[in-house]
């Protein structure tokens, strides 16, 4: 059986289309700001959907020039993200890092990965011809490239693994680097998840499939989980980051701990490829899950970040579940910062993690914005506002479900936080 190590997070990161980085983005979400915005006006007039979520600052503009033209536009969120998780931890690049190389691992997620870089070459192949082709063009557009890249910075030689499962991907990745700690493998894991899509390829076969807003004249207002009007989901991009590792080793170091990585669920819906389980009963097992190996019960959750992509299909079912999972009379605040972020893809998961620690740790809730006309069966306390979290110890739920009926469930909470500069 799998020891019940104690698991922390000492460090996050995140760029995304509220901030080139957490506390921007974490700030933003108080706020109930939005980063969706009109596209460039070339964008091709065939696709319908004209808006999207793109990052608030330009990786290429943070990274080395050389460094950037090495690494597709993901992997440069990702490393971005990585690197300010890792300094926010307290460690060291590679040539400076006290952690065991032998028990440092990386685990990170993506939903499609180097999509620019694919797409782009082959443009240049069938214009140009073969000879033309990047010989980096293979090593960026591998879905392993993030991973791969951090590793290489920070020096990991423990597993350096790379999940894909849609939009689970991120939290899949979270829930495997918890396993790695909790089965010996290693003693830190930098965990997360990264997406750079927008562009007009995915867009237009999400616009076929009906799945994206069309709210082109109100960007800012398109995406609004559990509304009346919701027309689907809106694009985005980022990335987000945490540094996990077992709090024996946290607290020898004297690091800031933000809260507990506490366990997590994982099922599948064995159901359709894209369409949920209208039923919602293997969603609610993946929470269930996730309660169980984390020790805890249903009423100890004060608060869910939830899935709540903005689809029409999709809210009402996670809503259900979360009935099923946590009772029908759960009083945890529920939110869904999807609507001020837009869908990362397979970074969602790991910045809605980072979002749900944050919330334990500041004991504040982030709104859901756009709710103007709820769903007459939102049963669940969803937070239209900024919402006060109770004193005490607080547990709390991050879901992720992912296109092939992949759910995840990953449960935090504030159990060792410390406030003290690390």
């Amino acid at each position: 059986m799998m020891s019940r190590t104690r698991v922390v997070v000492t460090g996050i990161g995140a760029t995304t289309p509220l901030g080139g980085d957490a506390p921007t983005t974490w700030a933003a979400m108080l706020e109930g700001r939005s980063g969706v915005r009109h596209l460039a006006a070339d964008f091709p007039e065939d696709i319908p959907t004209k808006i999207a979520a793109p990052v608030a600052v330009d990786p290429a503009a943070v990274l080395e020039r050389v460094e950037a033209r090495r690494l597709d536009r993901s992997a440069q969120l990702g490393v971005v993200a990585a690197m300010e998780a890792w300094a926010d931890a307290g460690y060291g690049l590679r040539d400076d890092n006290p952690v065991d190389r032998d028990r440092l691992a990386v685990a990170i997620g993506t939903g499609i990965g180097g999509l620019h870089t694919l797409l782009g070459q082959w443009d240049i192949q069938k214009e140009k011809g073969a000879r033309r082709v990047s010989p980096l063009a293979i090593p960026m557009l591998m879905a392993n490239a993030t991973a791969a890249n951090i590793s290489l910075r920070i020096g990991a030689q423990a597993p350096v693994s790379t999940s894909v499962s849609a939009c689970a991907s991120s939290n899949d990745a979270i829930a495997h680097g918890l396993d790695l700690i909790r089965l010996g493998r290693a003693d830190v894991v930098l965990v997360g998840g990264t997406e750079a899509c927008i562009h007009p390829m995915p867009m237009a076969s999400f616009s076929q499939m009906q799945a994206m807003s069309r709210r082109n004249d109100e960007p800012a207002r398109a995406s609004r989980p559990w509304d009346v009007d919701r027309d689907g989901f809106v694009l985005g991009e980022g990335a987000a980051m945490l540094v996990i590792e077992t709090l024996e080793h946290a607290q020898a170091r004297g690091a800031r701990i933000y809260g507990e990585l506490a366990g997590a669920g994982i099922t599948a819906d064995s159901h359709d490829l894209v369409q949920p389980n209208p039923a919602g009963d293997t969603q609610a097992r993946a929470i269930t899950y996730g309660l169980r190996e984390a020790e805890l019960s249903p009423s100890d959750v004060v608060h869910v970040n939830a899935h709540a992509t903005s689809t029409p299909a999709g809210d009402m079912t996670e809503v259900s579940s979360l009935h099923q999972a946590l009772g029908a009379h759960t009083e945890a605040i529920v939110t869904g910062t999807k609507s001020m972020t837009g869908h990362l893809l397979g970074g969602a998961g790991a910045l809605e993690t980072m979002a749900t620690l944050l919330a334990l740790y500041h004991r504040q809730v982030p709104p859901t914005i756009n709710l103007d006309n709820p769903e007459p069966d939102l049963d669940v306390d969803v937070a239209t506002k900024v919402r006060d979290l109770p004193s005490g110890d607080l547990a709390a739920i991050n879901n992720s479900f992912g296109f092939g009926g992949h759910n995840v469930a990953v449960v935090l909470t504030n159990a060792f936080a410390t406030h003290a500069a690390s």
